[in-house]
């Protein structure tokens, strides 16, 4: 069952949103060949309880961070440790909180010094995905339409979209319905309509979209260990058209979807 929010509930989730988007705006300025994994961990938690929210990961379904960094082939659900990032590596950074009872997800991918030509592509072309769909949330749409948008975007580039994990509704719970896939036909699920709030994620590779679940029974990585990239915001369906919750851009968080996404 889909839940619609209302016009306050979206204003809560800006709330939480926006205290996502800073902390990983933090994050990226912290990245740099040296720097060990956990002490983005420790710094993510600790700005969201200095910003008064709770950490959305740590315990859910029992992770044992509050951020998920997923390196070079690593395509989500990285456990932070006392792994240090090298250069030339690329790092997706995964955060949530929840604030006064609402929650608000992202993710980026951050090059680690000089990367390779192919590793800055992906990241670009994840991002790129992810406006291609948000092209196509608009009233009278279906689901699919946002899922086929991002499929062919990153086709089209000659990388691969992951079809294991998927993007999700947002709201009261960190995950609620509908499942957002970043693969599909047009035409499917149901129709879009205002009060909509999802989290949608493109995770692409630079090979095959098949992927393993390493020994720690959470690091997902892709099965030919070819470059993965992610990218993922928080954004809801309004009378004013779409809005990017979790956008780093302090209270200009509106943009005009059609002209970035076409860019």
């Amino acid at each position: 069952m889909i839940v619609y929010k209302s016009e306050a509930e979206i204003e809560m989730m800006r709330k939480s949103s926006q205290i996502v988007a800073r902390i990983l705006s933090e994050l990226k300025q912290m990245i740099r060949p040296g720097l060990e994994t956990r002490e983005l961990d420790l710094y993510a938690e600790s700005r969201a309880r200095e910003l008064g929210a709770i950490p959305a990961f740590k315990g859910y379904r029992g992770y044992p961070a509050s951020l998920c960094v997923s390196i070079n082939e690593e395509i989500v659900h990285g456990i932070p440790s006392s792994r240090r990032l090298k250069e030339g590596d690329i790092v997706s950074l995964d955060f949530g909180v929840v604030y006064e009872g609402f929650y608000g997800d992202a993710a980026l991918t951050v090059p680690v010094g000089k990367v390779s030509e192919q590793a800055l592509r992906l990241i670009e072309v994840a991002e790129k995905a992810f406006f291609s769909g948000l092209s196509e949330l608009k009233a009278g749409n279906r689901l699919s339409d946002v899922s086929a948008a991002i499929q062919k975007e990153v086709e089209a580039a000659g990388f691969s979209v992951i079809r294991a994990f998927v993007g999700h509704g947002i709201g009261r719970s960190l995950h609620e319905e509908p499942q957002v896939p970043n693969f599909g036909l047009p035409g499917h699920g149901p129709k879009l309509k205002k009060g909509l709030t999802l989290a949608i994620e493109p995770m692409i590779a630079a090979g095959n979209w098949e992927i393993e679940i390493l020994e720690d029974g959470w690091t997902a990585v892709t099965r030919d260990r070819s470059l993965s990239a992610h990218y993922e915001h928080t954004v809801a369906l309004t009378d004013r058209g779409v809005e990017i919750l979790t956008l780093d851009s302090g209270n200009a968080s509106w943009l005009n979807v059609g002209s970035r996404a076409n860019a």
